[in-house]
């Protein structure tokens, strides 16, 4: 059985149950894996991660992270969500910043990683219902809160983890991704002008490389689905064997490292006291 790209997720997960999604959630389900990645059908692998293998306590709704580069050397941002939920409420937001926070701290080592609410104004004064009630969470929370912060603050690297709901991070992510590739294109139309330009299109091209190696699913292998009982990669559907690779070596990464359980800690120790 095969769970194809346009098939609907929730649908295919309950009438295909020896497709390779559900048969791969449920191994981590049973402690037979100790991850999960796949480059298939995104949706539906949400779907077996979260129906199959559960949530996290504490957990309304997982969310996928997406890191980019930034002009402030070395240091990675982090925007969660990146579409697993395209309608998410302040809960929501607040626990991506939890999820956001450690994962930063032990994937990336930040220390006490800082946290900005994605808005179209630093000003406080500015937003709509969700931002302005998830600001509330945030600043009451023990989170490194950094206030709100603009889509020009991510490649900047004022903060290291970035809130938002999916859809807008979406968008970020798929723009994103079109801005790697446009530069891509205009490097390599450069270099067909003759030997000179191509020259200096090869300096150009290993700059770009190693400066906007994160916005490369071939580099970095795929996407964290975190919130859900278990290590969940979410591949991107054009992943050559380098990026699946990559993307068993950080879920790899992610087990060694006892993630889940550190989310389980923090989840408790950043919990609202009702």
């Amino acid at each position: 059985q095969v769970i194809g790209m346009s098939d609907k997720p929730t649908d295919a997960i309950k009438s295909k149950p020896d497709s390779s999604l559900v048969v791969g959630a449920k191994l981590v389900k049973e402690k037979k894996a100790h991850a999960f990645v796949s480059a298939g059908n995104t949706g539906a692998m949400m779907a077996a991660s979260t129906l199959i293998m559960g949530r996290i306590e504490g957990v309304s709704r997982p969310t996928i992270g997406a890191s980019f580069p930034t002009t402030s050397g070395e240091k990675k941002c982090i925007v969660f969500d990146a579409g697993a939920s395209v309608d998410s409420k302040p809960q929501h937001l607040f626990e991506y910043a939890i999820l956001g926070s450690i994962f930063s701290k032990e994937m990336y080592g930040v220390q006490n990683p800082t946290v900005g609410l994605l808005n179209v104004g630093e000003e406080e004064s500015k937003g709509n219902e969700l931002t302005f009630s998830t600001q509330k969470l945030l600043k009451d929370s023990k989170l490194n809160f950094s206030g709100n912060v603009e889509g020009r603050d991510i490649l900047k690297g004022t903060v290291d983890v970035v809130v938002c709901d999916g859809f807008v991070g979406n968008i970020i992510l798929k723009f994103g991704e079109s801005v790697l590739n446009l530069l891509k294109t205009r490097v390599r139309n450069y270099a067909d002008k003759g030997l000179i330009n191509k020259i200096k299109a090869l300096i150009v091209k290993s700059v770009l490389k190693e400066s906007l190696s994160d916005m490369d699913y071939q580099t970095h292998g795929g996407v964290p689905l975190l919130g859900v009982n278990g290590i969940s990669i979410i591949g991107h559907g054009s992943s050559s064997p380098l990026a699946i690779k990559n993307m068993i070596l950080r879920a790899k990464e992610m087990y060694d490292k006892n993630l889940i359980k550190k989310f389980e800690e923090a989840l408790k120790t950043y919990a609202i006291t009702k």
